[in-house]
């Protein structure tokens, strides 16, 4: 999918960009705040996922070519109910579960289309994950930018679920192919608002043991993004997995429980 106010990928199939289209018209209206952080050079942006609306908003509203993570299992009709139904709706009452094992299922080939024809790089859980940060850096070297959503099942705060950690090896391998520095932008998407956040970027130390910098650059990210969310107006917060709507917390309810790794 891609903003259809931009210039269109003549790649893409037409069925396609007929499907981005009536997305983007049915999908929040964003403003952007903060892309003045962007450095120069392509980065790595880093936000929470809200559920759908993450991904969305990173197909059509990021200030500059981008290709986003995804999950490859969604990009494999035999595999999308699966995981379709653990990541999306298991957490929904047991009586409806039959509902929506069913319709991951109906949606199993549309996803595949969709996620395997957007800007998109698969994300694989197997020795296939060689190929994910090839891919990545490739599109790092050629002045693509990567988005990354990635929280796990974990909470962390009121703002985001924890992070996953893995996807700060780019910046080591980045290093080691090019000798430069990557930095990771952080980013806050607020469909209630209709607001993307950016802050400061995040640079990548290649003097620091691997360990610790994995986790100060995860650490300084989720505790920048729940700052870009605690600034703006009161406002429901849309978490990472799908739990009731009643259950949403508000962005004032957020409690840092760490500070910012230097």
């Amino acid at each position: 999918m891609q903003n259809p106010d931009q210039p269109r990928n003549e790649k893409q199939p037409r069925l396609y960009r007929l499907v981005a289209w009536a997305v983007f018209r049915l999908s929040p209206k964003y403003t952007l705040s903060g892309a003045e952080h962007f450095p120069d050079e392509s980065c790595v942006i880093v936000g929470n996922h809200a559920q759908i609306y993450g991904p969305l908003a990173a197909e059509f509203y990021m200030p500059r070519p981008h290709a986003t993570w995804c999950i490859g299992e969604m990009m494999d009709r035999k595999q999308v109910p699966a995981y379709a139904f653990q990541d999306f709706w298991s957490m929904k009452p047991e009586r409806t579960h039959w509902f929506y094992r069913l319709l991951s299922r109906l949606i199993a080939p549309i996803a595949e289309y969709l996620f395997t024809h957007a800007h998109t790089i698969p994300v694989y859980r197997d020795a296939r994950v060689v190929t994910t940060f090839r891919k990545s850096i490739d599109d790092l070297q050629a002045g693509t930018d990567v988005v990354i959503l990635p929280e796990s099942a974990a909470p962390f705060n009121g703002i985001l679920w924890q992070f996953q950690e893995h996807f700060v090896e780019l910046a080591k391998l980045y290093y080691r192919r090019t000798g430069r520095i990557l930095s990771f932008v952080p980013m806050y998407v607020t469909p209630r608002l209709k607001i993307i956040s950016f802050g400061a970027p995040v640079r990548y130390n290649p003097e620091a043991p691997d360990v610790d910098e994995d986790s100060r650059i995860c650490a300084a990210l989720m505790h920048a993004i729940t700052g870009l969310a605690a600034a703006l107006p009161p406002h429901r917060v849309i978490p990472y997995p799908n739990i009731p709507k009643d259950q949403y917390p508000m962005n004032t309810d957020a409690f840092p429980d760490s500070t910012p790794a230097e």
